[in-house]
């Protein structure tokens, strides 16, 4: 049986908002930083990030400037949340992107 790799040049730009590795996943989340704010919750719920938080300090210690804000979050079952991490790029580096 003959395996072949898949062309790498093929592979889309955009990650799948179901693959699931952690390499889909920062791409997902840079990508939407580069968009604006995202909190935890948005996170888990649009990119299908269950672990927000490690997936930024992986990005961090990529270099990128990623900030966090703490408040308070109601879910989309109206419970609120307290102590949510919200996340955003720098101005310097939302800008450059």
């Amino acid at each position: 049986m003959d395996k072949k790799k898949a062309d790498q040049q093929a592979s889309p730009k955009h990650s799948a908002v179901d693959s699931t590795s952690g390499a889909a996943q920062r791409q997902r989340l840079l990508e939407r930083l580069q968009e604006g704010p995202a909190n935890t919750v948005e996170l888990r719920r649009d990119l299908n990030i269950m672990m927000p938080a490690a997936r930024v300090k992986e990005l961090r210690e990529a270099g990128h400037d990623i900030r966090t804000h703490y408040g308070r979050v109601h879910d989309d079952q109206g419970r609120l949340h307290i102590g949510v991490a919200t996340y955003y790029l720098s101005t310097g580096e939302a800008s450059a992107a």
